[in-house]
C-alpha cells in the first residue's frame, strides 16, 4: 500500500482547482471530486501532473466517494 508523508498530504491540492484532494491509499491515488480527476501515487511519491491526471466516470465518482465516505477520509486541507 503507498503511504505519502503525512507533512506532504497536509499541504497538497489539485494542480488544476488549487482545491483539496482525498487520498485513497489503496487504490494508489489522490482523488478531486470536483473535477472526477485522480493522480495517482508511485512509491509513496504523488504525480501531480495534470497531464497525467485520470477522468474517471460517474459509476467511479461515486464509488470513490462511497469508499472516502465509509472510510473517513479526510481531505488534504480544507478549504
Amino acid at each position: 500500500m503507498s503511504t505519502i508523508d503525512a507533512r506532504l498530504l497536509s499541504i497538497l491540492a489539485c494542480p488544476q482547482d488549487k482545491g483539496p484532494l482525498y487520498f485513497v491509499a489503496d487504490e494508489h491515488m489522490l482523488y478531486n471530486p470536483r473535477l472526477h480527476r485522480s493522480y495517482h501515487v508511485r512509491d509513496g511519491i504523488p504525480v501531480m501532473l495534470i497531464n497525467e491526471a485520470t477522468t474517471v466516470s460517474e459509476a467511479d465518482h461515486q464509488r470513490i466517494m462511497t469508499k472516502i465516505a465509509a472510510e473517513k477520509i479526510a481531505p488534504t486541507f480544507a478549504e
